[in-house]
């Protein structure tokens, strides 16, 4: 008889409340009862408030409970979960359950499904298919499957990715190179942490696909030092991958050679921007450089180089795999294919969500969200980390498209959405965004060095109303001014919450009543 399955995520989410305790007690409770089990290290399903979410495969499918908690393991025992027993902790179905069921997940969809660190976990479930495909074509095809797809960079800038790919395979050069983009900093954005930490196979497919369609033998994912996790699953997987042909030389003995390796970040906010980046893996100091020359011509060292973030590139494994139509048969508009939504912040149902373009703002916040943690109304979303727009309630209509959102004075960013009930100041929230772009600024331009700083103080002076009119006439030529005048988006996005906030919430800039119920600083000494 073969061992029942039990899934314990190895995913950080999960590991921060527990589950590798929990993991071992399962183990440990097993023995005494007889009970013939296999414990699998899978990914996150995403859906991080419940968190430990432990799954047992039955002959029904996978069931899943959680939020687990060391207490509930012998009654979990006790209850039959290893058949897939009741228990107050019983979710059903894990497929089943209504935030996950009518996601679209095809860049995550092995997440939480598989071992991340079994190959052939991953072979199973389509793993390389993309790969072997494309090591049957062309250069040039590949490259045009990917631009048909309407792959666009899912790092921020949303500039479409085959277009960037096709200009590293015109420029003739000796030695290209592949730069994954994994300094994933924004407020309330993990997307890329799970990839890496719950498939990070498919990063290395997708990373290798960018190599053969460029004429690239090296790339480097450059990796964020917070993510301890993600770097040993990524290493890992690294030596599996080159163990099995699948990396190195004559890979599958097609004749292509890609290398592969990671390097560490040291937190720098800017080397978050593609040429802060090259400088800092060159070496030296994470500052922006100037363009042109564009990193597509003259990047890493000098030489034609792609650089996508991870959920870009993990796409393209699919994209191969499926065909450019499959992918672009999702979405809307210019917005093609799907997107990981990251929900944080004072949202009840915080999690990873993976849908095509087109849902509305108001939808995710709801329908999947399941509204404040607080309970109390939903003030402000801001939307594509610390240099988000600030949206109000009367915005969340918005569908997720990178034009709609354009058209309302936003940006999409790296999916993450972080939410404020009605208790939040906004004059505070605004002050931050000038705070964080002064402390984060890499110090090359004037704009982004200075005028960051001198924003937090004509802030202050806002909020104190002195001379409120000035004031506010001059934070907002500081923003035109950061905005025209600054050398990389750092300086120039920082007035996208400013001014948000100033628009949409210029109560606060004047002092604004604190809603009934809500304890002020200092209540009750």
């Amino acid at each position: 008889m073969s061992p029942i399955r039990v899934y314990v995520p190895r995913d950080a989410s999960a590991l921060s409340v527990g589950a590798e305790d929990i993991a071992h007690a399962i183990a440990a409770e097993a023995g005494p009862r007889g009970a013939q089990i296999r414990i699998v290290r899978n990914g996150s399903r995403g859906m991080l408030w419940l968190e430990p979410l432990v799954e047992v495969e039955t002959p029904q499918g996978r069931i899943a409970y959680g939020p687990v908690t060391l207490a509930h393991v012998r009654e979990l025992f006790d209850c039959g979960f290893l058949q897939g027993g009741d228990h107050p902790l019983r979710l059903g179905p894990t497929e089943q359950i209504p935030y996950f069921k009518n996601q679209q997940r095809l860049t995550f969809v092995r997440c939480g499904v598989t071992d991340p660190l079994s190959l052939d976990d991953y072979l199973a479930h389509d793993g390389f298919r993309g790969l072997e495909r494309a090591l049957l074509m062309e250069p040039e095809a590949i490259v045009t499957s990917v631009t048909d797809s309407g792959l666009r960079g899912r790092g921020g800038a949303a500039f479409p990715a085959g277009i960037k790919w096709k200009t590293v395979l015109d420029t003739p050069a000796e030695q290209k190179y592949i730069v994954c983009n994994a300094d994933e900093g924004d407020s309330g954005t993990f997307s890329d942490r799970m990839i890496m930490e719950g498939d990070p196979f498919v990063l290395i497919e997708g990373m290798t696909i960018a190599g053969i369609a460029t004429g690239a033998t090296r790339g480097y994912i450059y990796l964020r030092c917070e993510y301890p996790h993600a770097l040993r699953a990524l290493n890992a997987a690294i030596v599996a991958a080159r163990e099995r042909g699948y990396l190195g030389r004559d890979i599958r003995g097609s004749g292509h050679d890609f290398e592969l390796e990671v390097r560490l970040g040291a937190g720098a906010y800017i080397c978050g921007e593609e040429t802060a980046l090259l400088e800092s893996l060159e070496g030296r100091r994470g500052q922006v450089r100037f363009k042109p020359p564009l990193p597509a011509i003259a990047g890493l060292w000098g030489k034609p180089t792609v650089i996508n973030n991870v959920i870009t590139l993990a796409s393209v494994p699919v994209i191969l795999d499926k065909g450019a139509q499959h992918y672009r048969d999702s979405g809307i508009g210019r917005s093609r294919g799907t997107l990981p939504i990251q929900l944080a912040g004072n949202i009840r149902h915080g999690g990873l969500v993976e849908l095509a373009f087109g849902i509305t703002l108001r939808e995710l916040l709801y329908d999947y969200g399941g509204g404040s943690l607080s309970g109390r109304p939903i003030r402000a979303v801001q939307i594509g980390g610390p240099l988000g727009a600030y949206l109000p309630d009367s915005q969340f209509d918005t569908v997720l498209d990178y034009e709609a959102f354009a058209a309302v004075g936003a940006m999409l960013g790296h999916g993450g959405i972080v939410v404020f009930d009605d208790t939040v100041d906004m004059s505070v929230q605004a002050r931050y965004a000038m705070e964080f772009c002064a402390v984060e600024s890499c110090g090359k331009c004037t704009p982004c060095r200075i005028g960051s700083t001198r924003g937090v103080e004509v802030i202050d002076r806002l909020v104190a109303r002195q001379d409120p009119e000035k004031q506010e006439a001059l934070l907002r030529d500081l923003c035109e001014t950061m905005t025209h005048g600054s050398l990389c988006a750092l300086g120039g996005l920082t007035p996208y919450p400013v001014l948000s906030a100033l628009n949409h919430f210029p109560d606060d800039f004047a002092g604004r009543a604190v809603p009934a119920g809500v304890a002020t600083p200092g209540a009750g000494s």
